[in-house]
């Protein structure tokens, strides 16, 4: 089976290449003209971002065609294909994949995932697909488990602003105003129906990363957990997140790592959080 996936699932090329998976293209369209969000490392898009600011560019997800396009090409080699993909609550790609894999029938058979999540949550999901694919469990032993990866998972990050939250229309203006009026650090995380909600509003970023870890010691308790701490351009502050998890959380294993382009546009750089996911739902693929 190939596995389909976009690139806000923040995976490296290697695991992409190690694990055979195809990344379906996500743009950053900039007023002189639009990138693959593949193509473009982090540093060169948020120099570009804080350049043009107050403007920020916007995003755009493959086509239809697109995804027709790219599971003929896979079914030449392989007609089983599954296509996992960012929230349909933040991101209409999985929309687009559907339509797509509507072109193809009779020449492929996809079968599509919406993992209700994105970055490094959506990344576990898959992840797990590959691997639970690589070890010959059957379709619906896949989907058992990607279920209970969705439903344990947690995506939870903190924002230095709202400014770029705002201007995209990911939260209300209203809220934005309000909260950058008064400085405020919020604390969000993706809730069960794949969209963001807020756990609480701290004064400082530092605060908020001490609640954080607070949120997940209360969710998790003793559990082992794999932790993926993300960042924009944050990487003192994820350090200084990652040692908050080490002491509060039981953490089996831990790395950091940084959001995609794609996703950075909604945010800006001064993004930190993490995924965390009980090790018990990965330690047995990996």
């Amino acid at each position: 089976m190939k596995i389909v996936t976009d690139c806000a699932a923040d995976m490296s090329n290697e695991e992409l290449e190690k694990l055979g998976i195809v990344q379906a293209p996500l743009f950053i369209q900039f007023p002189e003209g639009e990138v693959n969000s593949a193509d473009i490392s982090a540093d060169e898009f948020y120099n570009r971002l804080e350049a043009m600011r107050p403007q920020i560019p916007t995003t755009a997800q493959p086509s239809s065609g697109i995804f027709a396009e790219l599971y003929r090409k896979l079914a030449q080699s392989d007609k089983n294909i599954m296509s996992v993909h960012i929230s349909s609550g933040l991101s209409g790609t999985i929309n687009s994949a559907r339509d797509g894999g509507e072109q193809v029938k009779g020449e492929a058979n996809v079968n599509f995932w919406d993992t209700l999540t994105l970055s490094g949550g959506e990344r576990f999901q898959v992840m797990a697909a590959a691997l639970a694919d690589k070890a010959g469990w059957a379709m619906d032993k896949i989907n058992e488990r990607l279920t209970k990866i969705r439903e344990k998972t947690e995506v939870i990050y903190t924002l230095d602003t709202l400014e770029y939250l705002a201007r995209g229309g990911r939260i209300g203006r209203v809220k934005a105003m309000a909260g950058a009026l008064l400085n405020l650090k919020p604390i969000i995380r993706v809730d069960t129906d794949g969209k963001y909600s807020t756990v609480k509003n701290e004064r400082t970023l530092n605060k908020s990363m001490a609640s954080m870890a607070d949120f997940l010691a209360e969710k998790y308790g003793t559990t082992p957990l794999w932790v993926t701490v993300l960042h924009g351009r944050f990487a003192e502050k994820a350090d200084h997140l990652a040692e908050e998890f080490k002491q509060k959380l039981n953490v089996a294993k831990i790395e950091v790592q940084r959001i995609s382009p794609v996703l950075g546009v909604h945010t800006g750089p001064g993004i930190v959080g993490a995924a965390v996911v009980p090790m018990e739902l990965m330690g047995d693929l990996v």
